[in-house]
C-alpha cells in the first residue's frame, strides 16, 4: 500500500542541529529496503499559493490559508506491506523527533 508522509515542523523550524536533521541516512536506507518512493522538501509556506474556485472564480491568497502551528517541510511517497510498517518507516524519520510525520495512506479503488 502507498502511503504519503507529510513532513512537518512547527512553524519556523526546529530546535535540533542540521547534523540531527539530515534525513539523507534515512533516505538511504528506505530507498535501499524499496519502500521510499520519492520524496523532496518544500519551500517555506510563506512561499505557498492556495487556489480556491468559488461560483466560476479562481481566488488566490499568497502564503498559508490557516495560521498553523505546524508547517509542513518536505513529503516522501512510500510503500509499505500494511500501516505498522509505514509507522516504522516513518518514526525512523530524524524529523520525528522534532516535528511530526503525518502517515496518509492513497486511496485506493
Amino acid at each position: 500500500m502507498k502511503y504519503l508522509l507529510l513532513i512537518c515542523s512547527e512553524g519556523q523550524g526546529f530546535d535540533a542541529t542540521p547534523q540531527e536533521l539530515d534525513a539523507q541516512p534515512w533516505v538511504d536506507e528506505m530507498t535501499g529496503r524499496g519502500v521510499r518512493l520519492t520524496g523532496s522538501r518544500t519551500r517555506d509556506a510563506e512561499d505557498a499559493t492556495t487556489v480556491r474556485v468559488r461560483e466560476g472564480a479562481v481566488l488566490t491568497t499568497d502564503g498559508p490559508y490557516a495560521e498553523t502551528k505546524e508547517q509542513m517541510g518536505g513529503f516522501d511517497i512510500i510503500e509499505c506491506a500494511d500501516l505498522d510498517e509505514a509507522i516504522e518507516v516513518a518514526s525512523k524519520h530524524p524529523v520525528a523527533k522534532y516535528g511530526m510525520v503525518e502517515v496518509r495512506p492513497f486511496w485506493t479503488e
